[in-house]
């Protein structure tokens, strides 16, 4: 079933009542079509109803509508597994709070109770920070840097690649900690 405030987004978003989407996404055959599949579709309708940010709540129909069919459960992304993120807001530029971060995680060989499978790799773009590492379970951690306002910057942790929604939780829980020692 779907998150109630989800949809409640959806439908102001995109002025079309939820119970619509649905008949129009079964009509189209979306149960028996794949996310790759269903997204184009629900992106020309916004599209044409002049739904600002289309893509994106191209998106948010998509996952809300597996949901509702069953294929999937909050959180759970479109290859079967489940993501967990958390962000915190702190003082400084984005390269500063990458030199913050990088200060933080330095030297460690574990993180969320997992070896790391290699060391951690930054890119940096005009706008954007990233500091990205894989686990050796097979998940991966990546960290988006920006900036949030005059002299503040946005660190959102994203663990990735996690097999349930408890083992979401759990690392959720744990970055959310790491992120309060900055």
């Amino acid at each position: 079933m779907t998150a109630p405030a989800n949809v409640t987004a959806i439908e102001r978003s995109t002025s079309r009542p939820w119970e619509q989407w649905v008949r129009w996404l079964d009509e189209l055959g979306a149960a028996e079509l794949d996310h790759r599949d269903i997204a184009p579709h629900v992106q020309r309708e916004l599209d044409s109803l002049g739904v600002a940010n289309a893509g994106w709540w191209a998106q948010s129909v998509t996952v809300a509508y597996e949901q509702h069919i069953g294929r999937r459960v909050p959180g759970q992304q479109s290859d079967g597994t489940f993501s967990a993120a958390t962000s915190r807001t702190v003082d400084g530029s984005p390269d500063d709070a990458l030199a913050a971060w990088t200060a933080l995680v330095g030297g460690r060989t574990r993180l969320a109770d997992r070896d790391l499978a290699g060391d951690p790799t930054t890119s940096t773009t005009p706008k954007w920070r990233y500091w990205r590492c894989a686990l050796d379970d097979g998940t991966r951690v990546e960290v988006t840097i920006g900036e949030s306002g005059p002299g503040r910057s946005r660190i959102a942790v994203a663990h990735n690649r996690l097999p349930s929604p408890d083992s979401a939780d759990d690392v959720k829980a744990f970055w959310k900690d790491l992120l309060a020692g900055l």
